[in-house]
């Protein structure tokens, strides 16, 4: 039994968009869909994936642009946490104020919750509530032979995510990070909403945010 993991920047501010599936029951998730629907579909089409859930680690713009698209294209449903549906739903004016167009969205057809699980075949994907760069950001961890965090907009490479956007706060990310993410095993692989990977152990004796 494996785990197919790919991340792969997507959409106007290239977001890191990935595709997590189960090589076994062919099941599959896309975390983050933030653009380039084709080159996403693509990659399902080769690995032979049935798409079952849109995971969205928040709701701002970037992230979520090539949702609609791809539930049209899959079936898949749209899935993030309830307090981020406010950005979700104003995707045309988040768009509008940093000069992109954009249609109004599907509607979100999940609202996830911490500690929740989503299946992924013969894998689990479990939600972990990490507000502070939304009201509603989440991460997602994933273990096969290694512990994947899918971290979106909270944790990056030596950084955090901005806060100075709808609902943020910086209080609530330095909590989500260290009282959440840095709780789990120092050899995570971090997958970041933008840039490259990190490791927990890493973040948590250098990043100068939480130091």
């Amino acid at each position: 039994m494996t785990l197919f993991v790919k991340s792969f920047p997507v959409g106007p501010l290239q977001c890191n968009c990935s595709v997590v599936g189960c090589e076994e029951t062919k099941e599959a998730v896309v975390i983050d869909p933030g653009g380039d629907v084709e080159k996403i579909l693509e990659l399902v089409k080769e690995q032979g994936f049935t798409v079952k859930y849109l995971l969205h680690t928040h709701a701002h713009f970037d992230h979520i642009m090539g949702s609609s698209k791809l539930k049209e294209k899959t079936g898949a449903k749209i899935c993030l946490h309830e307090k981020d549906k406010f950005l979700y739903d104003n995707l045309k004016m988040q768009c509008g104020l940093f000069g992109f167009k954009a249609e109004d969205p599907t509607p979100t057809d999940l609202f996830l919750n911490d500690e929740e699980e989503v299946k992924i075949g013969k894998f689990n994907a479990k939600v972990i509530f990490t507000p502070g760069h939304t009201p509603g950001s989440l991460c997602f961890s994933v273990a096969d032979q290694e512990s994947i965090l899918f971290a979106g907009d909270t944790l990056f490479n030596h950084s955090i995510g901005r806060t100075d956007l709808w609902g943020g706060s910086f209080e609530d990310i330095i909590d989500s990070i260290k009282g959440r993410l840095f709780t789990l095993d120092d050899s995570t692989r971090v997958v970041t909403g933008h840039g490259e990977d990190t490791k927990i152990w890493t973040e948590k004796r250098e990043n100068p945010f939480v130091q």
